[in-house]
């Protein structure tokens, strides 16, 4: 008997979380001790930053795609992409508060516009499911 698809569990995403943390984190760490604040370092904030949100927000992201399960249900790779998205949200907006440009309206503006991004991508996968 075939057992049906499942959400992979969180423990499978730990090894990648706790990489993507301890570089991202050891990185912005070490860049904000040892660097100045020119062009290239300034860049790297944000890679960096990137790698952080993402590797700290993964295993929530996993818990909660298996605490509220979904048909079909997620692969790995759209819990990844979903931690990729935290990622650059985040660095988004620090990059506009550098300009001054961020204000609350835009923070909201700019997660709505991400989670609907994450609302069509996910009704496309569901489309094209087959059982």
């Amino acid at each position: 008997m075939n057992n049906p698809p499942s959400t992979p569990p969180v423990r499978n995403f730990i090894p990648a979380a706790v990489i993507l943390a301890l570089i991202g984190w050891g990185g912005l760490y070490a860049l904000m001790n040892f660097t100045y604040p020119t062009v290239g370092p300034r860049w790297l904030f944000f890679f960096l930053g990137v790698l952080a949100i993402s590797g700290t927000a993964l295993p929530l992201v996993a818990f909660l795609n298996n605490r509220f399960p979904s048909t079909p249900p997620v692969s790995p790779s759209v819990i990844v992409r979903e931690a990729i998205w935290f990622g650059i949200y985040f660095p988004t907006i620090a990059w506009l508060q550098l300009g001054r440009v961020l204000t609350p309206a835009l923070v909201l503006l700019l997660a709505a516009g991400f989670v609907a991004i994450e609302i069509l991508l996910r009704m496309r996968e569901r489309s094209q499911w087959t059982p």
